[in-house]
């Protein structure tokens, strides 16, 4: 009997060592870290951590990988820290991007039924489902406060994420193309439209190419929905967390 207790005893030491711990982690980051990243994770000669989603580090094992090996020639790996140390850096660098918790008037229940009825999901997807022309919706709520949702709904164009960009192309041909950049470089641009069809063209054999600044086929709802209709699809949209 007294063994078994001494045996869990052991278990339960190693299991908490090896739980990520957030305060352990901000005291390597602001000691090995910071000084590329900002004291804070805002940036600095290495780009900004305080963002949901890092781009060279997806989800969890990515940011341990690259914590753990370094990114060549940009960030060398921290060799030097055990695997318990990388996993609380991982849990700090999270924690900077993380949209603190607010008690929202609304009700998400309602909220997914305006969101059903208003047909947002013609242009939205949410785990799967709807249309992929507007921004994924999944996990916006991890991603945006609810400030951000209200306004992104009245006036969207108001509020156009870095590096949206809307475009009309009309070729040689007299085809023309409206839709949202999804690619780009000197020579070619490649496009989506309303439907959901993609398009590359070449930039040289374009006959026009118009970049529509501050302007989203989103519609504002401004005075089409308000009071407790849009606390509800705020509320519904600030619960979308995406995977736990």
């Amino acid at each position: 009997m007294y063994l078994w207790l001494a045996i869990a005893g052991l278990a339960a030491a190693c299991f908490a060592q090896d739980t990520p711990d957030v305060d352990t982690g901000r005291r390597i980051f602001e000691s090995q870290c910071a000084l590329c990243h900002g004291q804070t994770g805002g940036g600095g000669r290495g780009p900004a951590l305080n963002r949901p989603k890092l781009a060279k580090a997806p989800d969890d094992a990515a940011l341990r990988r690259v914590i753990s090996e370094g990114i060549d020639p940009e960030m060398p790996g921290a060799w030097q820290l055990h695997p318990r140390e990388v996993g609380s850096v991982a849990a700090y660098v999270h924690s900077l991007g993380a949209v603190p918790p607010e008690i929202l008037p609304g009700d998400p229940q309602r909220g997914e039924a305006i969101y059903s009825g208003r047909k947002c999901a013609a242009c939205h997807m949410i785990a799967g489902k709807g249309q992929g022309f507007g921004p994924e919706l999944t996990d916006i709520g991890a991603r945006r406060n609810a400030a951000y949702l209200r306004a992104a709904i009245l006036k969207p164009a108001a509020s156009l994420p870095a590096g949206f960009q809307y475009v009309a192309a009309t070729t040689a041909a007299n085809q023309s193309v409206r839709g949202i950049r999804v690619n780009e470089d000197s020579f070619t641009i490649q496009l989506k439209d309303a439907g959901g069809r993609f398009y590359s063209f070449r930039k040289s054999v374009l006959k026009d190419l118009r970049r529509l600044e501050g302007q989203t086929p989103m519609p504002a709802f401004e005075g089409q929905i308000g009071g407790a209709e849009l606390d509800d699809l705020v509320a519904y949209l600030a619960s979308l967390k995406g995977k736990p």
